[in-house]
């Protein structure tokens, strides 16, 4: 069995583990930039086991330069991604924040003042 056989190549920016809905890029994050364990991460995630998570890695260290662009290339549009949603968020997160908003105001047109002397 080659490494290439434990993933999923659905378009070239976007590699799953086969049999999952896991893309690479969230295994290879947790190993990479959150220092995590081949076992924390499988335990992370009950639809992988420790062998889908080595052989991701394993992918990654036999191909460290394409892969660490897919890596960048996937963390430019979650960030993007990210700006996007804060600058329209949806119709629900609006509600929230005006409701939010309002309790706070009442809260602070509410509190008891102190008086001094």
């Amino acid at each position: 069995m080659q490494i290439e056989d434990y993933l999923d190549f659905q378009r070239p920016d976007d590699i799953r583990v086969k049999g999952t809905r896991i893309g690479i890029e969230t295994i290879l994050y947790d190993f990479i930039h959150r220092a995590r364990t081949p076992e924390q991460i499988a335990q992370t995630y009950s639809s992988l086991n420790l062998e889908q998570v080595y052989a991701t890695i394993l992918y990654y260290l036999h191909n460290k330069e394409a892969v660490s662009n897919y890596i960048t290339d996937w963390l430019e549009w979650s960030h993007q991604q990210l700006k996007a949603q804060e600058l329209n968020p949806p119709p629900g997160i609006v509600r929230l924040q005006k409701l939010s908003a309002e309790i706070k105001a009442k809260q602070v047109t509410n509190e008891p003042q102190l008086s001094v002397g």
